[in-house]
């Protein structure tokens, strides 16, 4: 494969270590006693831990080089989006905390996007093997 493009190894590592972190994160938010506890459970089971799982299969694969690597970072990054930036913006409106939990989740959800916008380039489909 012809990883010579700018980024790959370096965000597929990153992507590793975020969705390895991310774990214990996501575990933590739930034990605080946060006033949205029903929201912070229904999001973690839903989407933030299978999101952080599939983040891990799909940064595996991509350091091996194959294909569904690239597909799950894609899906991964995806369902982060779909998690992070509504409830982001849901705790921004009740609690206001720009620079608390709401704020770090449109800061994750923003850099998900631009993830999401590099691993959809092209050449990333063109020369992995299968």
């Amino acid at each position: 494969m012809n990883t010579g493009f700018r980024g790959y190894w370096s965000l597929s590592w990153l992507g590793l270590f975020a969705n390895v972190i991310a774990l214990p994160f996501i575990a933590y938010v739930l034990s605080s006693g946060a006033p949205l506890r029903i929201a912070n459970l229904s999001i973690a089971i839903s989407l933030a831990w299978p999101s952080a799982i599939v983040g891990i299969v799909a940064s595996s694969g991509l350091l091996a080089e194959r294909r569904w690597g690239v597909i799950l970072s894609i899906v991964s990054t995806s369902m982060v989006i779909a998690a992070a930036f509504p409830y982001g913006i849901i705790r921004l409106l009740l609690e206001g905390d720009l620079f608390g939990l709401s704020g770090l989740c449109l800061l994750i959800a923003i850099l998900n996007l631009l993830a999401l916008i590099y691993w959809v380039l092209p050449v990333h489909r063109r020369n992995i093997r299968l």
